[in-house]
């Protein structure tokens, strides 16, 4: 599919407005060039706010191959407006499986020193097509939560080959992105492609990690009554002293209007809760991957589909009630809506660009697992602090003795 580059352009500038700290780190980059000589191999979203970290990376003399983390997240208007600027993409909406591994192929074919990733799936493939054997690859860099169980995966099987550097664990990343831009941007999605009103109805949480409670926090503040379904004691406890009503999912199906998952977990929503649900029940997910409703088992037994908007499909069930399915069970805020706001993304791709300085300053690090280093994380709060004009106290050296004395 082709986009309108003009109209990509526009959505470009406009990110780069509202994200000042990732601004400051082009202008040093565009100065400094750390990146001469490095070939990066990108898999994220290809959207108004990664355009503006490809363009940080090759101000600082970088070679980029980009492909989208998800085949139904890419803004082809973006993806356009980028191919005008001459950055090398292999991009579009509606790709099908061979379309989108091809890509991720396409872009190692050309012996990237760094990979970039959300959801590890390029990172597997390397792994998959023993990418390492042709080219030296300095390590990568992860994004979201998916994709860190399946590294850490990778390597509690003895199966990891390069460094690997956790983005998505940064607490300037993972407290933000995760928390207050999935939260909103799922809600975003739903709403757009269903204009419900959120306010009276009950909105069933699956998973209450960061995310979720983004989520959660964020469907009570329209006026929903919010449950939480979960598997975990501690998070469970977590979500009823936040004020939400906790239940497990085959009782939440009986009274639930709209259902979110963000498990990253499969069958969150097994196929014998959907068949429990309200006629009009609203299925979406913001997980990373297409798993976590039982979309397979529900189109499969389904007695008809029909696609009443875009990405919007009413499925009939054998017991004559009708769900209605968003995005096809992929991530409802990508596709259905922008995505997470730039002011969040900010601060994500501004650990992505200092990391991958750190990285290639420090080329020849052991295999392994690696938190984005402290002096990173600080220094990309500080900077967001300092571009929304806030100012905060510092300990005096009194206090910074006390609190590293046993001794009062």
């Amino acid at each position: 599919m082709t986009g309108n580059a003009e109209l990509g352009e526009r959505k470009i500038e406009w990110a780069s407005r509202n994200m000042p700290v990732l601004g400051r780190i082009r202008e040093r980059f565009s100065k400094e060039r750390p990146f001469r000589g490095i070939v990066f191999s990108i898999t994220l979203h290809v959207t108004k706010e990664t355009a503006n970290l490809v363009e940080t990376l090759r101000d600082g003399g970088a070679e980029v191959y980009l492909t989208p983390a998800n085949p139904l997240s890419t803004d082809d208007d973006v993806a356009e407006a980028l191919k005008q600027r001459g950055v090398n993409v292999r991009a579009w909406r509606g790709m099908n499986p061979e379309e989108y591994f091809g890509a991720i192929d396409w872009a190692h074919s050309h012996n990237p020193s760094i990979i970039i990733d959300d959801g590890a799936d390029s990172i597997v493939r390397a792994h998959e097509k023993n990418l390492f054997t042709n080219c030296r690859v300095y390590g990568a860099l992860e994004e979201t939560t998916t994709g860190v169980i399946r590294i850490r995966a990778l390597e509690r099987e003895g199966r990891l080959k390069i460094p690997v550097f956790f983005i998505n664990e940064a607490q300037s990343k993972k407290l933000f992105d995760n928390r207050y831009g999935t939260g909103q941007s799922g809600i975003d999605g739903i709403i757009r492609a269903t204009s419900i009103l959120l306010a009276g109805k009950r909105v069933v949480v699956c998973g209450y990690g960061l995310v979720g409670r983004g989520v959660a926090s964020r469907a009570r503040g329209f006026g929903a009554s919010v449950i939480v379904t979960e598997t975990s004691p501690i998070r469970a406890l977590e979500a009823v002293m936040d004020g939400f009503t906790v239940m497990p999912i085959l009782e939440a199906a009986k009274i639930g209007d709209v259902f979110i998952t963000a498990t990253g977990n499969i069958k969150a929503i097994p196929y014998e809760a959907i068949l429990l649900m309200k006629d009009g029940a609203i299925l979406a997910n913001v997980g990373h991957f297409d798993v976590e409703i039982d979309v397979a088992t529900l189109y499969k037994e389904a007695k008809k589909i029909s696609e009443i908007k875009p990405f919007v499909e009413e499925i009939l069930l054998p017991n004559n009630k009708r769900v209605y399915l968003l995005a096809k069970g992929r991530v409802v805020n990508l596709v259905l809506a922008e995505g997470h706001p730039p002011d969040v993304m900010d601060m994500s791709f501004s650990n992505q660009a200092l990391v991958s300085e750190y990285l290639v300053k420090h080329k020849d690090l052991k295999i392994g697992v690696y938190n984005v280093p402290e002096e990173i994380d600080i220094k990309v709060a500080s900077m967001k602090l300092e571009t929304m004009g806030i100012k905060i106290d510092e300990l005096s050296e009194e206090q910074k003795r006390y609190l590293s004395s046993w001794s009062l």
